[in-house]
């Protein structure tokens, strides 16, 4: 990902928000330096550039006035913060897993910093570095959200606190050292060369009792189209129709919904579309088809489940529907 390219959601900066008990006025103060505006900001549909994230983590430390806010704010990191990245995380057979798929899709959802992996017999480490220039306050902010964000993980993985994970971290100890210890169980090292964690390969390993395979699947897929759609160097209307689409569950967002979050009409939008030979029905279905075909390739699912899934409230229209993409009925497709 581009240091430049928005693709960073707007509820990391929401979060941020409410984090500091900012009112709706309040909020150009968060927002001042970034360009955003407040009806910007509240969108779901509004991504951001890891340029104008800085800004805005470094005016919400400054608001604060606590120097320790990376740990405040990683505790506002649920797995739905990170829409399909935490649901396959924490849908993953084990810790290792979902450490892999945090290396490979943690620069889809913030393209602030890159993750590492360093495996051996015996230990896995973990760490991060930054795609832009960053300074030691702001360095030291992300660095505590991103530790608190694996703990948690982890933490819910395993089921019991990681007490026999080693975090190191690249600056000196501050004043407020002792949270450190509240938040990351076992050794805390300051000074270190890097900040990051050293997790046993054995702890790695142990399996997660709420593991669902069927769901990190279907999640893994979803990380992998959205990658492969903000990698893309296109930026036609098709393309932005499409990445809302995916980003909310078929059949909660409208052809108005989208027109409206690209501050533009829906006869404008339409122009837009017919003009590189497509519509938002056409865009709809061709999603829904290939959600629909993943679904009976790749999981067990029921035909009624997928219909639910993909907001059909009846499974025979969502029948009718399949047979036109493919015709073939969707039993027919599975046995395939």
């Amino acid at each position: 990902m581009s240091a430049n390219q928005a693709n960073i959601p707007s509820n990391y900066s929401r979060l941020m928000a409410y984090e500091l008990g900012l009112s709706k006025a309040q909020l150009p103060s968060l927002l001042a330096g970034t360009g955003l505006t407040v009806a910007e900001l509240v969108s779901e549909q509004t991504l951001i550039t890891a340029e104008q994230q800085l800004v805005l983590l470094r005016n919400a430390v400054r608001l604060s006035g606590d120097t320790g806010f990376g740990l405040r704010l990683g505790q506002r990191l649920i797995p739905s913060t990170h829409g399909a990245l935490g649901f396959m995380a924490f849908s993953s057979r084990d810790l290792y897993t979902a450490m892999r798929g945090i290396q490979a899709f943690v620069p889809m959802r913030m393209s602030l910093a890159n993750v590492h992996l360093r495996e051996t017999a015996e230990t896995l480490e973990c760490w991060a570095d930054f795609n832009v220039p960053v300074e030691a306050q702001l360095h030291r902010t992300i660095a505590e959200s991103f530790l608190v964000v694996l703990f948690k993980l982890g933490e819910y993985i395993v089921g019991r606190p990681l007490s026999e994970v080693v975090t190191t971290l690249d600056y000196a100890e501050p004043d407020y050292a002792e949270q450190y210890h509240q938040n990351f169980p076992g050794q805390v090292l300051f000074s270190a060369e890097r900040f990051g964690v050293s997790l046993p390969m054995s702890l790695c390993r142990e399996p997660n009792a709420s593991a669902n395979h069927e769901n990190y699947m279907l999640a893994l897929q979803q990380c992998q189209k959205q990658r492969a759609q903000l990698q893309s160097d296109k930026a036609s209307y098709q393309h932005r129709v499409e990445t809302m689409l995916l980003e909310h569950p078929p059949g909660t967002i409208n052809e108005e919904d989208v027109a409206a979050a690209l501050f533009m009409s829906k006869r404008s939008l339409a122009r837009r579309l017919a003009e590189e030979s497509t519509g938002f029905r056409q865009i709809r279905e061709q999603l829904l088809a290939g959600q629909a075909a993943n679904y009976l390739r790749e999981s067990s699912l029921s035909v009624e489940a997928i219909a639910t899934l993909l907001g059909y409230h009846d499974s025979a229209n969502f029948r009718r529907a399949f047979k036109r993409w493919f015709a073939v009925t969707p039993a027919d497709y599975r046995e395939s």
